[in-house]
């Protein structure tokens, strides 16, 4: 899908944003999320979000950890204003069965609005719970339809530019719908192994290499002891 293409058809340009250990794992085996990378790859997240109008995330991402997905420190809302950005990102939350717990850390900072994507497999009770704390979009019926939901994000809430950061369902989901455009890939200098840990891409993958999600590597560098790559979609003609 060419960048022209996307925005006749009002979707975001999609950037994910992963840091990976050497095995290629994002968290241990009880998907209990605890930071490994370094501060100069918490600095590039917080420099890529100074670049979004919204930060999104799956559900088991953001529930359990003290998460805001926020824009961060001051010298980043700075940068935000500067680049005519809202001075506070969007914040979206992506979850299937609408079971995000509400006392979640990123429904206790009211800096900016969180908006929950669910499908109606979410229960009136969970709803009515989301909708107490959040925007709460239905898109779909059993599973997120991601096209539908970018498209309204662009639509309803102006989001040209938007930033994932996992997990790696979420993250799998894009790639399956053609969405993404842009990964942001650090190479942490550890090995966590374990079958059940989570990947950058979980779910059930392609089933066939003809249909894997083809990428182009724009930059490569390293920085202290971890390798910071950006990789482009490649676009069938």
């Amino acid at each position: 899908m060419s960048s022209k293409f996307k925005v006749q058809s009002k979707l975001p340009f999609v950037l994910l944003n992963v840091a990976m250990t050497a095995d290629g794992k994002i968290a241990t085996a009880d998907r209990i999320f605890l930071p490994f990378s370094s501060a100069c790859d918490q600095r590039h997240l917080l420099e890529l979000r100074a670049t979004a109008d919204a930060v999104m995330s799956g559900a088991r991402t953001v529930g359990p950890a003290p998460v805001t997905l926020g824009p961060g420190p001051a010298r980043f809302r700075r940068l935000r204003l500067k680049r005519g950005l809202a001075e506070y990102n969007l914040r979206v939350v992506v979850s299937g069965s609408g079971s995000v717990n509400p006392q979640a850390e990123i429904f206790r900072h009211r800096f900016s609005p969180v908006i929950v994507l669910t499908t109606r497999r979410a229960s009136p009770a969970n709803l009515r719970r989301l909708r107490a704390v959040a925007n709460v979009k239905i898109c779909g019926t059993d599973k997120i339809n991601l096209r539908t939901a970018l498209r309204w994000l662009c639509e309803k809430w102006g989001v040209k530019r938007l930033l994932c950061e996992g997990g790696g369902e979420l993250n799998a989901a894009l790639f399956r719908a053609g969405l993404v455009d842009e990964l942001h890939l650090t190479i942490c200098p550890i090995i966590l192994g374990g079958r059940q840990a989570p990947t950058i891409a979980d779910g059930s993958g392609f089933t066939r290499l003809a249909k894997a999600a083809p990428l182009q590597i724009k930059s490569f560098k390293r920085v202290g002891n971890e390798i910071f790559a950006v990789f482009s979609m490649c676009r069938q003609k």
